[in-house]
């Protein structure tokens, strides 16, 4: 029986590196994996339709189905996620020494409506009262067009470096996915807003249950009416290709990551977050999701608030696993 050929565009990190050495192999698939840094991945994908399956922003995703545009599907395996306290960075001379010193500041961010953006806009207006319309934004190039939301601020930054910008005190503070360069100098003008942000990270996640997904996976529609199977296909194989990933940390034989007590940080993130902290499941990460839909609706990126169910594929289901097997380590 002949496979069906998939080009799948992603990052190559430690969970999707099965996939890509050929370790894992997705049923019924001939898998063409292009491993992509995600901005490159997302305008291509967004804008050209160019890959069978891709990462995709999950904040651009939303926003593409709350305006009735389908051509994506998404299925619940999320390659990025990351707590986003520790991406606000300060001009140390702009006097803000507090996230409510944040407001009527000049802030920068790469994109407006990318995904990191409305998780840290979020979570200053959740934590501590601050709301989008009370800072002026500095923005560069959108990877989509949409319509600013009432009440904002917008300027752009033109070709400048927005870290740049940042050590010269142009722009007082900024919200990026890149530790910027400059942080790493002795004498540098740029901090981050919380200089104990892993400590305000577990706090965070300890009263909310909230992992901050980036990005999602997403088929595009024609594909998956027409091949319903393979949204399994691809979920069971990423699921094996990052359980082979904790295996690979906990490897003691020799460490395969270059971090003396990384044992130790994964049994530590295991006591905190359960067994399987980087979950790949709606009920799982429903927490988060349903955060980061009520964030895009509340900052007006979404046309309407966005459920979950309409956004993830229906083929795969809570009691699933009950009767698939994963893919097998021998394969």
């Amino acid at each position: 029986m002949s496979k069906l050929d998939v080009t799948l565009a992603c990052g190559l990190y430690d969970r999707t590196r099965g996939l890509f050495d050929g370790t894992v192999k997705p049923e019924g698939v001939n898998l063409n994996f292009l491993p992509m840094v995600p901005g490159e991945t997302f305008w291509r994908m967004l804008n050209n339709n160019e890959f069978d399956v891709s990462e995709l922003s999950l904040s651009s995703y939303t926003m593409l189905r709350s305006r009735c545009d389908e051509r994506f599907i998404a299925i619940p395996v999320f390659p990025s996620r990351t707590f986003r306290h520790s991406g606000i960075y300060i001009n140390t001379k702009s006097a803000i020494r507090s996230p409510g010193d944040l407001k009527g500041k000049r802030i920068g961010v790469g994109d407006y409506q990318m995904t990191a953006a409305v998780w840290v806009r979020g979570l200053l207006q959740d934590e501590y009262g601050i709301q989008p319309q009370d800072m002026n934004w500095l923005t560069g190039t959108a990877v989509q067009e949409f319509t600013l939301p009432t009440g904002i601020t917008v300027e752009k930054f033109g070709s400048d470096n927005p870290e740049v910008l940042l050590e010269n005190g142009e722009i007082d503070a900024l919200i990026s996915v890149m530790m910027p360069e400059t942080l790493k100098r002795k004498n540098s003008n740029i901090k981050r807003l919380f200089p104990d942000y892993k400590r305000v990270e577990i706090d965070y996640y300890k009263r909310t249950g909230v992992f901050p997904i980036m990005h999602t996976l997403v088929i595009k529609t024609a594909l998956y009416e027409k091949c319903p199977w393979l949204a399994i296909s691809l979920y069971k194989a990423f699921a094996e290709a990052k359980i082979r990933s904790y295996r690979y940390i906990y490897n003691t034989d020799a460490l395969t990551t270059t971090l003396p007590w990384v044992v130790n940080e994964l049994e530590d993130t295991r006591e905190l977050m359960g067994e399987d902290f980087w979950d790949y499941s709606i009920e799982g990460s429903r927490p988060t999701l349903e955060t980061l839909f009520r964030y895009l609706y509340e900052q007006g990126l979404t046309e309407r608030h966005m459920q979950i169910e309409e956004l993830f594929v229906n083929n795969i289901k809570p009691d699933m696993s009950n009767y698939l097997h994963g893919t097998s380590e021998d394969r």
